[in-house]
């Protein structure tokens, strides 16, 4: 009993991790109808900026203290990393296309998003090197952070969402982006918004997810992007309820799978999962289905 509690609690926190990342997919997809496969190397950036944050310029302060301002770091070193891949990478891919959404030609967004990761995942190599870098202990229940800050976040991000000017310029860019434009939305401003939120909402798990569980190397985003993209499909891609829900769904099926013979599986039950949901929704399980003007 005391070990299927355990592997509850460290997947209800494992959940709660690959959320924070599923939530930066889900929000540009949201909006671009863009998959941004680059994420997960910015949640990788995010772990090595809090990585060299806490063990630099933070390093003498008191470990209560210093994690806050490392969490800060490595959100706004992610979020600038996010813009500058919005800007170098998307945007004029996307402006070609028209209207600045991924609708006319899905190939070459997709395409671009997949080098953009394997640029970031190479040059953390070689910027960083190969050896995984460890974080230093600090002395909190980092489980119950991260589930407690999954659910603000979220609680957060609907509020946004439905209840500010920005919010709602992000849900006019999500229906249509020329009328958006025409009644005065700065449409190139929201989408670096969107990116920049997404990035940092990555780098706050990243942080979390070292001082947890792991240590910050260069393909440590390949793994958990995956999972995490998986999460946000899982519960209805531009859902924001249902990137949360997917994200702990995964990561409570994965604890429990390592309790048992096939826990060498996980991701293999992880995808299964995933195909026997949407096989039953095909939009996920709070996507909602429509119909696509051609």
């Amino acid at each position: 009993m005391s070990g299927l509690l355990s592997a509850l609690l460290n997947g209800l926190a494992q959940g709660a991790m690959i959320a924070l990342v599923a939530l930066g997919y889900t929000m540009v997809y949201g909006v671009l109808k863009l998959i941004n496969f680059a994420h997960s190397e910015v949640f990788m950036m995010g772990a090595y900026a809090g990585f060299f944050a806490l063990a630099g310029p933070l390093a003498g302060l008191p470990p209560l203290a210093a994690l806050p301002l490392t969490i800060v770091a490595a959100m706004a070193a992610s979020s600038a990393l996010g813009v500058a891949v919005e800007r170098v990478a998307y945007r004029p891919i996307l402006a070609r296309s028209g209207g600045g959404k991924a609708v006319g030609s899905r190939i070459t967004p997709l395409v671009t998003a997949l080098g953009a990761s394997v640029l970031l995942q190479n040059a953390a190599v070689l910027a960083f090197g190969a050896r995984p870098r460890s974080y230093a202990r600090v002395p909190i229940n980092t489980q119950l952070v991260i589930f407690v800050t999954a659910l603000v976040v979220m609680g957060a991000l609907h509020l946004l969402v439905s209840k500010t000017w920005m919010g709602k310029a992000m849900r006019a860019l999500s229906t249509n982006v020329e009328a958006a434009r025409l009644m005065g939305v700065r449409t190139s401003r929201v989408i670096l918004f969107t990116f920049a939120l997404g990035s940092s909402l990555a780098a706050l798990g990243a942080v979390l997810y070292c001082l947890d569980q792991s240590q910050a190397y260069a393909t440590m985003g390949q793994v958990i992007g995956t999972r995490a993209f998986v999460a946000a499909v899982l519960g209805g891609i531009g859902s924001i309820p249902g990137a949360v829900v997917g994200g702990i769904l995964l990561g409570v099926v994965g604890e429990l799978t390592k309790l048992t013979s096939y826990s060498g599986g996980q991701d293999v039950l992880t995808f299964v999962v995933l195909i026997a949901v949407l096989l039953w929704r095909p939009t996920g399980l709070f996507g909602k289905g429509g119909v696509e003007k051609v």
